[in-house]
């Protein structure tokens, strides 16, 4: 039954909504809600793993395992290991950007004393340079001591093509897949790469990110997109009182 409401001058107004757009504004309504709480349970999920960030970055260093049946419980765990890099399986990460300029990150995997399962190490960020011509950073030869903190990749990306290699295995890739690494080398592979401290020679540009980079961002976006609902739920409201005939 329409809601009568008599406004000043005698003119009578009534709230009639009509079907097909009421149901439009509810399923746009509800979307904005929904990426409204997607945006802020991603900020959420930040600040959690930011806790367990801080939290093991005080802890002692622990050798790299075998074998690895639990990725979560290596997630920012600070490791140490004594091995040699080998540089024949090198790779260049693509599309890395440190202070506003456009470089890779060096990916060399680390063969750890005693055998076992090779572990990728970030060495950190070099400059683009010539794009015609990839870099070949040098790779130290003796056996060293690492340390630092276990990163574990998006398991999800976006590809826009397929890695180029060349003869000596230097190689551009978009995105790190482990498991396409682990299915392209002669040895077995841990699930995680190991981002070198910044005291650890062998290493160039090393300002890795943290978990809650970003977090106010998210959180604007959730507040945006709330208000966004907010904002056409009155829109519909106002455009659905109309004018009642006399």
């Amino acid at each position: 039954m329409p809601l009568a409401i008599r406004k000043k001058h005698n003119v009578n107004f009534e709230f009639r909504p009509q079907l097909i757009p009421t149901l439009a504004a509810i399923v746009a309504i509800a979307v904005m809600v929904k990426l409204g709480f997607w945006q802020y349970n991603k900020a959420q999920q930040k600040l959690t793993l930011q806790a367990a960030y801080v939290a093991r970055l005080h802890e002692p260093p622990v050798a790299l395992p075998a074998k690895v049946t639990d990725i979560e419980a290596w997630r920012y765990r600070h490791v140490t290991a004594s091995g040699h890099y080998d540089p024949r399986y090198q790779i260049l990460l693509d599309n890395q950007v440190e202070n506003e300029s456009a470089g890779y990150h060096v990916i060399t995997p680390f063969m750890p004393d005693g055998g076992g399962a090779v572990v990728l190490v970030d060495r950190g960020w070099i400059p683009m340079g010539d794009r015609a011509h990839l870099p070949i950073p040098s790779v130290p030869t003796e056996t060293i001591q690492i340390t630092g903190a276990a990163w574990v990749p998006p398991s999800k990306f976006f590809e826009l093509a397929t890695p180029l290699q060349s003869q000596d295995w230097t190689a551009l890739w978009q995105n790190l897949d482990i498991k396409r690494y682990a299915a392209s080398v002669p040895f077995p592979v841990l699930p995680f790469v190991v981002r070198l401290d910044s005291n650890v020679e062998g290493g160039f540009v090393r300002n890795w990110p943290q978990p809650a980079e970003r977090v106010e961002t998210n959180i604007g976006y959730a507040w945006q997109w709330w208000g966004f609902a907010f904002t056409l739920a009155c829109i519909w409201v106002y455009v659905n009182f109309r004018r009642k005939p006399a």
